[in-house]
């Protein structure tokens, strides 16, 4: 292959997933944005719409926690490529049945399947575009990626917001079976090639799970990330009760507590990215963002009687400071060899997703002992305490070469 022609088609390959994250995104984030829409369209009584909500943000977070197993170790035994293909496929066909539902119960079964669709699209991107890049400019790609794709939350909020609940679904399936045929021109990995003409054993989960030390290391990933789903799965998508709690004046709405959460994440995602290349560190960027998660989440829970307009603006504080998911995933996939990159950086973010279950459940809890806003702050004070002790345990892998194995 010339280097022109290499050169194009590792653009290609970055410019797709970056796309493909952009729809993902937009789809995941939809539900937030028209929960209260539609579970009203649907019959369902303003006293059970929280609890209703938990239940349907649940069933797609359980689909992703499943499909994220399952795309990573297809993606490390068929290849990262195909992995898109798939996933798109069935999240697109998915988010077009979800505009079709007449009941809670078939509106939890197809968030349940798009979100198997959904966890495969991250994880196989970051891991596609990592393996492509040089080591020491990979964290450009992989900001690329995760930027473009963190927008598709605000084209989520701007459409659900402009238009009907269903037709905001009719958009995103359509979104994904247009970019389906976009994905023909993607390149395969070159040391996955190369991992598939060795005997080496890939995406063996008695491999990942068979040592301490990647056990050990898999575990830090994936809590080091939880901080960004608490926020987003609890202090975004259930703003609109725990600003009531707060007695914040005027209504604060979710597809607006979207938007502005998620402009902030756009930006923060761009400096912190930008910032581990040119610190040449993904540790102390991640420490820093941890940092300031603390004191917007603290910001955020201390505003006992501001104004709506206060509170957006402190959901934009904390979109920048949650902004470090490309970094995140990026961590994720350095930290294990070829055999295995693919299961890990596609399980790792979606058991962060998935750990909205449990966080979401014990919000649920706590808020009946001591209101919304007291529940969130507990959620709150243990994911972060183990976010902070994961990346004390975590190494530095800005740099590192990817093209070794785990035996």
């Amino acid at each position: 292959m010339e280097p022109q022609t290499s050169r194009r088609g590792v653009a290609t390959t970055v410019t797709v997933g970056a796309l493909g994250y952009f729809v993902d995104v937009y789809d995941l984030q939809l539900f937030s944005v028209v929960r209260r829409s539609s579970l009203r369209a649907l019959g369902v009584p303003p006293e059970a719409m929280l609890d209703q909500g938990v239940y349907l943000i649940n069933a797609q977070m359980v689909g992703m926690l499943l499909g994220g197993v399952l795309w990573g170790v297809l993606g490390d035994k068929r290849g990262r490529a195909s992995v898109l293909y798939g996933s798109i496929a069935l999240y697109s066909l998915a988010n077009l049945a979800n505009a079709f539902v007449n009941s809670v119960g078939a509106y939890a079964f197809w968030r349940f399947a798009a979100g198997v669709g959904l966890a495969g699209e991250l994880g196989a991107a970051i891991t596609l575009v990592s393996e492509l890049l040089p080591a020491r400019s990979r964290g450009y790609g992989t900001t690329v990626v995760a930027t473009v794709g963190l927008l598709g939350a605000v084209v989520a909020s701007l459409v659900g917001e402009s238009f009907s609940w269903r037709t905001a679904y009719i958009v995103g399936g359509v979104l994904g079976l247009v970019l389906l045929g976009l994905r023909l021109g993607m390149l395969e990995s070159a040391l996955f090639s190369r991992a598939r003409e060795t005997p080496v054993r890939r995406g063996d989960l008695r491999l990942l799970f068979g040592s301490l030390a990647r056990c050990g290391r898999f575990a830090a990933c994936v809590l080091v990330g939880l901080p960004l789903w608490y926020a987003l799965g609890v202090v975004m998508t259930f703003g609109p009760e725990i600003t009531r709690d707060l007695g914040v004046v005027g209504e604060v709405r979710a597809e607006r507590a979207v938007l502005y959460t998620y402009l902030g994440v756009v930006v923060g995602n761009l400096c912190t990215g930008l910032a581990s290349q040119w610190l040449r560190s993904r540790r102390k960027v991640l420490a820093v963002a941890l940092g300031l998660t603390t004191l917007a989440v603290t910001a955020m829970l201390s505003a006992r009687g501001a104004s709506a307009g206060v509170v957006y603006g402190l959901y934009a504080a904390l979109g920048v400071a949650i902004g470090y998911w490309a970094v995140f995933a990026t961590v994720a996939a350095e930290q294990f060899g070829t055999n295995l990159r693919a299961t890990v950086a596609t399980t790792v973010p979606n058991l962060v997703r998935g750990a909205v279950v449990p966080l979401t459940m014990s919000f649920k809890a706590l808020k009946d002992h001591g209101g919304a806003a007291h529940a969130a702050r507990v959620v709150g004070v243990v994911t972060l305490s183990l976010a902070f002790l994961a990346l004390w345990r975590l190494d530095e892998s800005y740099g590192r070469e990817l093209d070794f194995h785990e035996e």
